[in-house]
C-alpha cells in the first residue's frame, strides 16, 4: 500500500466515491505541554517556538480544506526524513478540474498536475522555482503555503508580525494564535489569519483568507523521501483559473490516484 494510500485509509475517506473525510470534532482544550499564551509577548515567543519544532517534524497528514464558495476538498501534506516535502490539492488548478501537487526537492520546487477518477491524465510536472522559493502567483494553488513556506518567518523574530491568542478553531488541537500585519503600509509577509498546532509542532489547523483547512486523521509516520508523480517537462505551469468558461464544475476530489511511490 502506498503511504497515499495508508493517509487516506486512517482518515476514513471515501476513496473510491471521492467523498471528503468527515468534519473532525473540536478539541476539547489546547495541548497542556503548550498552553494558550496569556499577553502577545508570550504568544509571538510561543509561536516561533512551535514554528521552530514544525520545520523539524516530519510526518504524513490528511487534511480538510473548505474554500468560500466550493466543496469540501482533500489535501495531503508530507514532509519526509529527508527534508523534502509535497503538498497534494484536489481541484488546486485550472478552476477546481484538476488535482495538483508542490513538491520540494533539492533540485527545486516543482508543480505537478496529478490523475483522478474524473481527470484520469498522465501526470507531469515543472519546474517552477528553485528550492526554498514561492511558486509563482499565476500557478500558486496557495494551500502548501501555510504547511512549510511561512514557518522561517514565524520564527524570524524581526518579521512585521503581530501574534495574539486565539479561540481554538473548530477541529483544531493544540494552541491557535491570530498573525496579523503590524504596518497597514506593507504586505503581509503571511498569509494573516488563525494558525493552531499542536505541541509538538504539527499544524492542525488554519483559517486564511483562501480558505480553512484542518486535520482529518492522526497523521502517519514520514516516508525516507518524497518523488514526483511524474515526468519533468518543459512548459509552462498549470494555471488557477479554467480553460475556458464550460469548464466543469469541482469534483469531490480525493486526490485518490495521486499517491508517492510507497
Amino acid at each position: 500500500m502506498s503511504l497515499f494510500a495508508a493517509v487516506l485509509l486512517v482518515g476514513g475517506a471515501a476513496a473510491c466515491g471521492g467523498q471528503p473525510p468527515a468534519k473532525p470534532t473540536p478539541s476539547a482544550s489546547p495541548s497542556a505541554s503548550q498552553p494558550a499564551a496569556s499577553d502577545p509577548t508570550d504568544a509571538r515567543t510561543q509561536l516561533a517556538a512551535l514554528a521552530a519544532l514544525a520545520q523539524d517534524h516530519h510526518f504524513a497528514a490528511l487534511y480538510r480544506f473548505d474554500a468560500p464558495g466550493q466543496p469540501p476538498r482533500n489535501v495531503v501534506a508530507t514532509v519526509a526524513n529527508d527534508g523534502s516535502w509535497r503538498v497534494d490539492i484536489a481541484g488546486g488548478a485550472l478552476g477546481g478540474t484538476t488535482d495538483v501537487a508542490i513538491v520540494s526537492l533539492p533540485a527545486g520546487v516543482f508543480q505537478c498536475s496529478l490523475a483522478s477518477a474524473t481527470n484520469p491524465i498522465s501526470s507531469s510536472c515543472v519546474r517552477v522555482a528553485a528550492r526554498g522559493k514561492p511558486v509563482p502567483a499565476a500557478g500558486d494553488p496557495q494551500v502548501e503555503r501555510v504547511f512549510r513556506q511561512w514557518l522561517t518567518v514565524f520564527t524570524d523574530r524581526q518579521a512585521a508580525l503581530s501574534v495574539s491568542p486565539a479561540q481554538p478553531l473548530e477541529g483544531s488541537q493544540g494552541s491557535c494564535y491570530s498573525v496579523d500585519s503590524i504596518s497597514a503600509s506593507m504586505s503581509a509577509p503571511v498569509d494573516v489569519g488563525i494558525y493552531c498546532y499542536a505541541g509538538n509542532g504539527l499544524l492542525t489547523a488554519v483559517r486564511v483568507d483562501f480558505g480553512t483547512i484542518t486535520i482529518a486523521s492522526a497523521p502517519v509516520a514520514a516516508p525516507a523521501k518524497v518523488d514526483l508523480p511524474g515526468p519533468v517537462v518543459d512548459g509552462d505551469p498549470m494555471g488557477l483559473a479554467s480553460r475556458s468558461p464550460s469548464a466543469p464544475p469541482l469534483p469531490n476530489s480525493s486526490v485518490e490516484s495521486s499517491a508517492p511511490p510507497g
